[in-house]
């Protein structure tokens, strides 16, 4: 039979305008599955900002005060190093799975997909009615009908994505903050009102118009899955040798021998493009907008069961298995980047477990050049920043010099004190004699006690006359 293959997303009609896409409702085991995972991860999306452990948010990305809570493990500016290889990790981890069994991650656990077909979706099935009544209720005159519908869908979209940029906030501002500006009110909080007013219309517009155009055109791991995948990947994916046979497809009828015929096995009842939630038919093999959600799946196993044929016809497999017969097999290429992830998680524990209690950092103060004191002293002024990532008050914190004969005075005298997962800054001066100076440019030892236990050693430079190099 004559195939055609396209040269254009299936979103897109031939005039090049929006071929808006209506998904038959999924029915099926993955369909059930899915709406298992999904209500778990949707749970976890929701409390993750408000669930403490030791007074730490579980996730928290506060990038406005430059704080981060991962796991309820808080991370300051001074640990960005090990964000970096926590993400550097998340990006291994999704190419490793990527090469293993495909775009299953976008499916089944994507926050775009998970809000679209088992939020959104939903409440569409049960405002507007399935793929024809959809249909039917677009094309219909702007009657009461219509009216009625299409103002509750866009009322409870709008509630909804009120909902979701609230629990955005609170991912960026802590669930705390967030509570404390409710309760105060908006009036004393424009700013974050306006803010929540930009992430309700961004939500509404990608879940009541973009929709699959997320995956489709914005998202770039649709693009990566053509370099990740091959012929050993596992994907949704259509038995071309089963469903074609020698002659092709053909349509269903009873009491035929369709293999002494030449058919295969698929009797082209376009159940799979119907469900399809970017439009693609599966039948044209792997393709971008796919994102192995199993709709399509559990479409033909239930038109294989209805015409007495086995199931299968489109499954979780590899083109490799479906030409060769060839079973899955842990490709060299999926051991190297096991081995790489294995590495940077090693990387990251070892560099978890030697992080430092307290992080300093201390500068000359800017335009400042050295004094001359009595007694040959030259003296020089810093600001110091401490950082307590321990969830107890540090006191009875001080400063010493290391391998230098001088004296470090706090402004005001006395010791630093540290508030749990805070941050203390002051200023302080460094009293070295003239003849304990090598030049223009010293470079001191810092040792930082708290009363008689060293926790952190850091290094500043010293200026001194330029006689004294």
């Amino acid at each position: 039979m004559e195939e055609q293959f396209r040269d254009s997303i299936g979103t897109i009609n031939e005039a090049g305008k929006r071929a808006w896409v209506y998904p038959k409702k999924p029915v099926g085991r993955f369909y059930n599955y899915r709406k298992w995972v999904s209500y778990g991860l949707l749970i976890f999306l929701v409390s993750a900002p408000f669930v403490k452990i030791n007074g730490h948010p579980f996730l928290m990305f506060n990038v406005l005060d430059r704080r981060f809570s991962i796991f309820s493990i808080p991370f300051w500016p001074q640990d960005f190093h090990l964000f970096v290889i926590t993400m550097i990790i998340g990006v291994i981890f999704i190419a490793l799975f990527t090469v293993a069994f495909g775009r299953i991650f976008c499916g089944w656990m994507c926050p775009q997909t998970i809000f679209l077909e088992m939020v959104f979706r939903r409440i569409e099935y049960w405002i507007e009615g399935d793929r024809g009544a959809q249909i039917r209720l677009d094309r219909q005159a702007w009657n009461a009908e219509k009216i009625r519908k299409k103002t509750l869908k866009w009322v409870v979209f709008a509630l909804i994505s009120f909902l979701i940029a609230n629990v955005f906030l609170a991912y960026l501002i802590s669930s705390d903050t967030l509570i404390q500006y409710i309760i105060e009110g908006p009036a004393k909080h424009l700013n974050t009102l306006v803010a929540l007013i930009i992430f309700t219309g961004v939500f509404y517009f990608v879940f009541a118009w973009f929709r699959e155009q997320v995956c489709i055109i914005a998202c770039p791991y649709g693009r990566l899955q053509g370099v990740l995948l091959d012929n050993k990947s596992v994907v949704v994916a259509y038995d071309h040798k089963r469903g074609e046979d020698i002659e092709g497809r053909k349509k269903f009828r009873k009491g035929e021998n369709r293999s002494q015929l030449g058919f295969g096995d698929c009797i082209d009842c376009n159940q799979c493009v119907q469900v399809c939630p970017t439009g693609i038919d599966i039948r044209n093999g792997t393709q971008l907008e796919c994102v192995n959600c199993t709709a399509c799946i559990d479409a033909c196993d239930s038109i294989m069961d209805s015409v007495a044929l086995p199931k299968g016809l489109i499954r979780y497999t590899s083109q490799d298995h479906i030409e060769k017969k060839s079973p899955f097999v842990f490709s060299t290429r999926l051991k190297g980047y096991t081995a790489v992830l294995f590495i940077l998680i090693g990387v990251l524990v070892g560099m978890l477990f030697l992080r430092n209690p307290v992080e300093a950092t201390i500068l000359r103060l800017p335009g400042q050049l050295f004094e001359h004191k009595e007694g040959g002293i030259i003296s020089n002024v810093y600001t110091y920043k401490l950082v307590n990532k321990t969830d107890q008050t540090m006191d009875s914190i001080h400063f010493e010099l290391k391998n230098k004969k001088g004296l470090i005075r706090l402004v005001p005298d006395g010791f630093v004190t540290l508030k749990a997962n805070h941050m203390g800054e002051g200023t302080l001066f460094i009293e070295l004699p003239e003849t304990h100076l090598s030049g223009d440019k010293n470079k001191l030892e810092i040792l930082i006690y708290q009363g008689n236990t060293l926790i952190e050693t850091t290094s500043a430079s010293f200026l001194g006359p330029r006689s004294f190099r």
